[in-house]
């Protein structure tokens, strides 16, 4: 009964008063092993895979329909692979594989490993204003950002391998799906996020470590792309639950 509340048992809704996110892209042979056998990897010119840092700023989240001042403000960050899966239907999704959650409160440590297989832990989250740049950093999780505001003349990193920034939307996240899987059931856990007016805006990424990713898996990571949107309402629906079959 406990390890059912997992499996997100009601619909859960936020209000995302920013929602920035780096994309890497790795060579897809090093990623591979990362994902259960349910999922696929989501490629570019079947070389590149990616991973995402998303760094969300909440307002408000509580269980969809309850009013908001009964919702809290949190800090999520997370860890993500873009992957594919294709469903009992035939229907191939794009979504989301979870490595890494982590939260700047300790409730939603508490109640996001209650309803949800996110595993979060809490760590410290600090954002910092300078003359012309911005700074979101955690000692704890040992990672750091330097940037500048959302510009639309902004420049892909150099190190991207996408032409331009219309290639480099198609791996902004948030996808619409998010996968867990059991391998001892083989059951595939599927929630599906909903959202309206998402245009992500390009950021100018000045510098950056994650010492999460500074592992063998990411060794040979390149920065793809930066967006950052604001104030957007956003809901998780209830999760459902698949058999997958090989």
């Amino acid at each position: 009964m406990l390890s059912s509340l997992k499996n997100h048992p009601f619909a859960v809704e936020a209000f995302f008063k920013s929602s920035m996110v780096l994309t890497f892209a790795i060579p897809k042979e090093q990623l591979q092993g990362l994902i259960p056998e349910c999922l696929q990897l989501d490629t570019f010119n079947d070389k590149w895979a990616f991973v995402a840092v998303a760094m969300v700023q909440t307002k408000n989240l509580r269980p969809k329909g309850f009013p908001a001042f009964l919702g809290n403000d949190f800090f999520l960050i997370g860890y993500r692979v873009f992957v594919r899966y294709t469903n009992k239907s035939g229907r191939r999704l794009r979504g989301l594989y979870i490595l890494k959650s982590e939260t700047d409160k300790k409730k939603m440590e508490i109640m996001g490993d209650l309803f949800t297989h996110y595993n979060y832990t809490t760590t410290d989250v600090n954002s910092t204003k300078h003359e012309n740049t911005k700074e979101i950093s955690s000692r704890g999780s040992g990672f750091r950002i330097l940037f500048t505001g959302e510009d639309e003349a902004a420049s892909l990193p150099a190190t991207s391998p996408f032409a331009d920034w219309k290639e480099a939307r198609r791996f902004a996240g948030p996808l619409p799906f998010t996968f867990t899987y059991n391998s001892a059931t083989k059951d595939v856990l599927i929630i599906e996020g909903v959202r309206q007016n998402w245009v992500p805006q390009p950021l100018n990424i000045i510098d950056y470590s994650f010492s999460f990713l500074n592992t063998p898996e990411f060794k040979n990571k390149v920065l793809a792309n930066a967006f950052i949107i604001h104030n957007i309402p956003y809901y998780w629906k209830k999760g459902r639950i698949e058999k997958w079959e090989e």
